[in-house]
């Protein structure tokens, strides 16, 4: 599942001509190292940029009036880019781009044509399988944005709403919001945007939210609309930039993507550092504090199904146990009456309900723990002490910190945190837990 590719490299590192820069990646949010069905082509839950063989960026040049011999010939010209304004009785300007040889184009977006490298779909919280989302339909654009890598040195990478099509064309139709600028040129929004959070301090242990703004067209930065597809654009930002820093949150109305650069992505924890964690814990010989059996979280290629050994939480308190199929808050007598009637689907729809930990006595919720598999995730590289409310997912306690307080795009106009691994919104007080786990009495 996880290839060496994943494994971290900083620009600095690569020495060899073969091994081509690395500018950063993209992670998608929900996912936890891969997609529910596998990472196939363009489809996948991380994308990789890289300095190309040969530029293809491209830069504005020449705006033309409307209805134009050059803006009809420029459109239908399908060597040439450009971006069509139309506004209104028909009225549209068209802007050329022209080649930028200091640049290399990223295109990301839900179509499977060619112009675009990334092909992102709409996460589905908790789901484990794609066939959860194919009745959802999408609110990603087809062609949602475009990220511009500086071919040199400090290698600035600048996200832009929307992307150009198979014709190397960007359409605004009448409906979207735009206008000229004040030096004479056009700019505009995407039906429902595309919104970028930088965080404050990077992503480092003393990482804090930043504020979320809207990108145009151009790549200028705005506050938001009233709702994702109001016509009215926010006001204009002047003193912040459109340049990703690692960290930079990307949503695109149904998906929200993670930058991480090169140099950061070295500073991360690698595959090979969580299994080594994960096989710290495991030597540890954690039990269960009632069943004293010995837990053990499973291999991290077996993450979606519980086994026998597999920790449990009550989310309430914290305390780790094994799996148990007792004490209910809810109708607890008709437990008692039945429990040797319950089949093993019952017991897993029961995890849900409130529990009563017998350590404590906390009532509260009662799930199976995850390890965190998406390494891009994490914030530091300190053991994993701490479970996302009500997931589960596993990880260091700066990265359930840091994740809890990041307010998320949902839906049009409504914000909430979310496990980085499942999407799931969080709940409870802080919205993750201290997990105290119990050591063997040999």
């Amino acid at each position: 599942m996880f290839s060496p590719e994943q494994e971290n490299i900083s620009p600095s590192s690569t020495s060899s001509s073969k091994v081509p820069v690395k500018y950063g990646e993209l992670m998608v949010l929900g996912y936890n190292g891969s997609l529910p069905n596998g990472d196939r082509g363009r489809r996948k839950s991380r994308f990789s940029l890289s300095k190309r063989p040969k530029a293809n960026g491209v830069k504005p040049s020449t705006v033309h009036a409307a209805c134009t011999a050059q803006a009809a010939k420029a459109i239908s010209n399908k060597d040439q880019h450009s971006i069509s304004y139309t506004l209104y009785r028909g009225q549209t300007v068209v802007v050329e781009y022209t080649h930028d040889n200091n640049t290399d184009m990223f295109q990301i977006g839900r179509s499977t044509e060619s112009p675009i490298d990334f092909v992102v779909t709409d996460t589905v919280a908790g789901s484990q399988s794609n066939s959860d989302t194919q009745s959802v339909q999408s609110t990603i654009s087809r062609f949602a944005c475009r990220v511009m890598c500086q071919r040199t040195p400090p290698y600035t990478a600048r996200i832009y709403a929307a992307g150009f099509d198979s014709s190397k064309n960007i359409f605004l139709g009448e409906k979207a919001a735009k206008w000229k600028t004040c030096d004479g040129q056009m700019d505009g929004l995407t039906t429902n945007g595309v919104l970028v959070m930088h965080p404050r301090h990077g992503f480092t242990e003393d990482s804090k939210p930043g504020v979320w703004r809207e990108i145009s067209v151009c790549g200028n930065v705005f506050t938001l609309r009233e709702t994702r597809s109001a016509q009215q654009r926010g006001k204009m930002v002047e003193a912040e930039s459109q340049e990703l820093v690692d960290g930079s949150l990307i949503d695109l109305c149904g998906a929200t993507l993670l930058w991480r650069t090169a140099e950061g992505l070295s500073r991360t924890p690698t595959i090979k550092h969580l299994e080594a964690l994960r096989q710290e814990i495991n030597a540890a010989r954690p039990q269960c504090p009632v069943g004293f059996n010995t837990l053990a979280f499973p291999s991290m290629r077996r993450k979606d199904t519980p086994d026998e050994k597999q920790p449990w939480v009550y989310l309430q308190c914290g305390h780790v146990h094994g799996y148990h199929n007792w004490g209910s808050h809810r109708d607890r007598d008709r437990l008692d009456r039945d429990r040797d009637r319950l089949d093993r689907d019952q017991e897993e729809r029961e995890q849900g309900w409130s529990r009563e930990c017998p350590m404590c006595r906390a009532t509260g919720p009662y799930v199976p723990l995850w390890l965190g598999c998406e390494a891009s995730f994490y914030l530091d590289t300190a053991p994993p002490t701490h479970a996302f409310s009500p997931c589960g997912h596993v990880c260091s306690e700066k990265t359930a910190v840091f994740w809890s307080q990041i307010p998320l795009p949902h839906g049009t106009h409504t914000f909430h945190a979310s496990c980085p691994f499942c999407a799931q919104q969080l709940s409870g007080e802080q919205g993750y837990v201290r997990l105290i786990f119990q050591g063997p009495l040999d």
